[in-house]
């Protein structure tokens, strides 16, 4: 009896739990604070002290890329209430994926980013899984990948990062000089198509040549929709693309394309296996969004979402020209990021801002507005905005450029 009396006398002096009181947590010392049960509506974004914009630029990482159709949220918010076995997950999406791109085989990849290293690693490792755990080690393996000097740069290290040794060419003949025992896969940065001496097919080309698999980065090359199937059908082994910018997927997902071989031994590299790729995590969510959004994107009207952007382009146009001293063009970028687009011009020697400063007040305003981060002119793109936002760019960005040149 002491003892149960003991025992009360010490349970009556802990603190209730909020179970009893309604709230999800109780009293917990200094600093505690009531938990903040979520209710549709919150706006989190100002909660925390955040201002959103229109997406006058482009999918930016930096500006979290797309956003998503409904229909691609719904089937994110729908999955989670399941489980899945991941690994069944991965192979059956990467099935359809190839079937409606018409290449043999598909996987979603975490970004574009993600999908170069696993399928570097799986370039270099075939399917030989003692060699896949030793990554980013490459002792012993095939681990040079020959690039053009002209597409290197900082997403070279989705390459390096698992191992991979970079060879810089610029001519054919340097190509076929740097080709050895050792030489794993032939890169390509399809945006740098315009640049250097070897073409895209000839690219292909020369790996089959050699026989050695070649590689096409296309991370921000859709639009146009045809270069979903272009480049398999081109021949490079592997092709990856960005899921987050003109998909309108997930910005955390991506696609890669190719040979069956080659998407098979990258899937080793790949999570959920604790290997190279164990970081590059994809959840059920974002694999089911990924889906979704590409069905999505191959069903739509391209022609009709082409002479949308192309009539907001001109509305904002017409409202730049309407100021003096401007100077405007729509413009077509070659590659990448390939749709309408408005270059604005002023002197800069005797306007009152720079092209920097004109930015700074587009986002510094209301409503806040991104454009492409460009100091040489001021670019505008209408792909990635809401319909309807033309007319309150339009309004804001002549504003701004009567200040400009006043």
């Amino acid at each position: 009896m002491n003892q149960r009396r003991k025992l009360l006398k010490l349970l009556s002096g802990i603190p209730l739990l909020g179970w009893a009181s309604g709230s999800s947590i109780g009293t917990a010392g200094p600093g505690y604070r009531k938990s903040i049960v979520y209710s549709q509506g919150r706006d989190l974004f100002k909660e925390l002290g955040l201002r959103t914009f229109i997406n006058c630029a482009g999918p930016f990482t930096t500006m979290t890329g797309c956003l998503m159709p409904d229909e691609v949220l719904d089937a994110i918010k729908t999955t989670g209430h399941n489980y899945v076995d991941l690994n069944s997950l991965y192979n059956k999406v990467g099935e359809r994926i190839a079937e409606l791109l018409e290449c043999e085989a598909a996987v979603v990849s975490s970004g574009c980013f993600g999908a170069m290293s696993i399928g570097v690693a799986g370039v270099m490792t075939g399917m030989d899984r003692k060699a896949v755990q030793q990554l980013p080690n490459t002792d012993g393996l095939k681990n040079e990948v020959i690039i053009q000097e002209s597409h290197a740069g900082g997403y070279t290290k989705a390459l390096s990062n698992v191992g991979a040794k970079l060879i810089t060419i610029k001519t054919v003949d340097d190509l076929d000089q740097a080709i050895g025992e050792k030489t794993a896969m032939l890169w390509f940065l399809n945006k740098a198509n315009n640049k250097g001496e070897i073409k895209d097919e000839q690219w292909v080309a020369l790996g089959k040549k050699y026989d050695i698999p070649t590689f096409n980065d296309c991370a921000s090359d859709i639009p146009p929709v045809d270069n979903l199937f272009k480049y398999t059908r081109m021949g490079f082994d592997l092709v990856a693309f960005s899921g987050g910018k003109g998909l309108r997927g997930p910005q955390s997902a991506g696609l890669l394309l190719g040979k069956k071989k080659y998407i098979a031994a990258a899937k080793l590299n790949a999570p959920p296996s604790v290997n190279v790729g164990r970081g590059m995590k994809v959840n059920k969510e974002e694999i089911i969004g990924m889906l979704v959004a590409l069905e999505i994107y191959l069903a739509k009207d391209h022609a009709q979402e082409w002479k949308m952007w192309e009539d907001q382009i001109q509305h904002i146009q017409q409202a730049a020209d309407s100021v003096a001293g401007i100077t405007s063009e729509i413009y077509l970028p070659e590659i990448a990021n390939e749709v309408p687009t408005l270059r604005i011009t002023w002197d800069q020697q005797n306007g009152k801002f720079t092209y920097a400063e004109a930015r700074q007040q587009l986002i510094a305003g209301h409503p806040s507005i991104e454009i492409w981060p460009s100091d040489q002119d001021m670019q505008i793109t209408t792909w990635m905005m809401e319909p309807g936002q033309e007319r309150a760019v339009a309004q804001r960005v002549k504003e701004v450029l009567a200040e400009a040149v006043g």
